[in-house]
């Protein structure tokens, strides 16, 4: 193993074993911290996905490093802390206390910050996270229903969360390439400072940064930074050329998507769905069981599972998602859509679903865990930063992709089924 990742969900997690396959190397995400002593995975990377981008930050840190341990005992030889490329977090962590745990279990002092994704219209100027042409902090993620981000400034943002201090390594710096930025990150570690936020506008800064930190312990960020993380190791004569890192079984089976997520995104794609494809529309503010909800879904789609993919969404705008939380609170209602749709994605599969779509961090954690999945086999992109696994551990064959809300174009639910023809 090169890489040893760990990830505070899951689809961010497939997300950034998406791009190492985009870079040629092999790789596997395992679903929860793996038993010491497990088989470590045939392939040169492996992904870690946890659940802990909204629990309490002690219990985040020590899932965290217990992952850490379990990476360095299979004998990787660089480590990579994923978060989302909106740096989803709180005020409290967890970002800040995880990477601090991290650094300080591997002895390195120093981290760069980086969760630009400019594919996914993520960029990071001057310190200052967009999403495409706005400030995070009126993207819509402001609305976040459990980690609202109102400050768009990443070097604030982080310094409230560490006792480290935070510096940056502005786009000037960045436009003149990886020697600059090495330098640059010395510097600030020289000064004492725990974390570089690094600047990127475009493919070519990611690519340069992950030069820069070739020699690096511990990579902190979004998928994008780790774009050139195969190169280095390709140049150190670690990794060989490879025609297809992301084969994968072909599996046949009834098409269907579960979606969760809040984002505008994901409603959107719902939408364009709407248009081509059958569609059932959860309400759990009228009917707030996630057994009833379940049964509900399960029998409008008893009759229309086939290769035409359906849709069942628990998606909600902003107001329907407030009259919720301040009906059930916050945490009940979350936890209401992730076990209604857990139960739906096992009734699906005991169906004959082969072919799965989910979208939402919190629900694809879920639905993986009801189904017993325990690692997945990453395979080629649907779009930036969402591929198609092959899930190992379940109790039946299955392809599943496992979208971020945040993710995919317009026509994504549908445009997935079309890769697999």
């Amino acid at each position: 193993m090169l890489l040893g990742a760990i990830a505070d969900d899951f689809t961010g997690a497939t997300d950034l074993a998406s791009m190492l396959v985009r870079g040629g190397l092999r790789t596997v995400q395992r679903i929860g911290v793996p038993a010491p002593g497990e088989t470590v995975p045939d392939a040169d990377a492996v992904v870690v996905a946890l659940k802990s981008r909204t629990v309490p930050a002690a219990e985040a840190v020590a899932e965290s490093l217990a992952a850490l341990q379990w990476l360095r005992a299979a004998g990787a030889r660089q480590f990579f802390f994923k978060y989302c490329s909106t740096f989803d977090s709180t005020p409290e962590g967890n970002i800040g206390p995880v990477a601090d745990a991290l650094i300080a279990a591997l002895g390195c002092g120093f981290a760069l910050a980086c969760p630009a994704f400019p594919a996914n219209a993520r960029s990071v100027f001057q310190g200052h996270l967009f999403v495409g042409a706005v400030l995070l902090n009126e993207s819509g993620m402001e609305h976040h229903p459990l980690t609202p981000m109102t400050d768009a400034n990443l070097v604030r943002v982080l310094g409230r969360q560490t006792d480290g201090t935070v510096g940056l390594v502005p786009y000037a710096t960045v436009e003149q390439g990886a020697q600059a930025i090495r330098r640059a990150m010395t510097v600030l570690k020289e000064q004492g400072r725990r974390y570089a936020i690094v600047d990127a506008v475009d493919d070519r800064h990611l690519m340069a940064i992950g030069e820069a930190a070739a020699a690096h312990a511990l990579i902190t960020g979004g998928s994008g930074v780790a774009m050139g993380l195969g190169e280095n190791f390709r140049r150190a004569g670690l990794l060989p050329e490879r025609d297809d890192p992301g084969a994968l079984p072909q599996v046949a089976g009834a098409a269907a998507v579960l979606a969760g997520s809040c984002s505008r995104a994901t409603l959107g794609q719902i939408a364009i769905a709407r248009e081509n494809v059958p569609v059932c529309e959860l309400d759990p503010l009228a009917t707030p069981d996630a057994a009833a909800l379940a049964a509900q879904a399960l029998a409008w789609a008893a009759d229309r599972l086939g290769a035409e993919p359906v849709v069942i969404a628990a998606s909600a705008p902003p107001d329907k998602v407030a009259a919720l939380q301040a009906k059930l609170g916050r945490d009940a209602a979350g936890a209401l859509i992730e076990e209604a749709l857990a139960a739906i994605a096992e009734g699906l599969v005991a169906r004959g679903v082969r072919r799965l779509v989910v979208a939402g961090g919190e629900t694809s954690g879920a639905v993986v865990r009801r189904l017993g999945v325990r690692s997945l086999r990453i395979g080629a992109e649907i779009d930036p930063g969402v591929p198609w696994t092959f899930a190992e551990g379940g109790a039946a064959p299955l392809l599943l992709a496992l979208k971020s809300g945040n993710f995919g174009a317009r026509d994504f639910f549908l445009k997935a089924f079309e890769v697999l023809a």
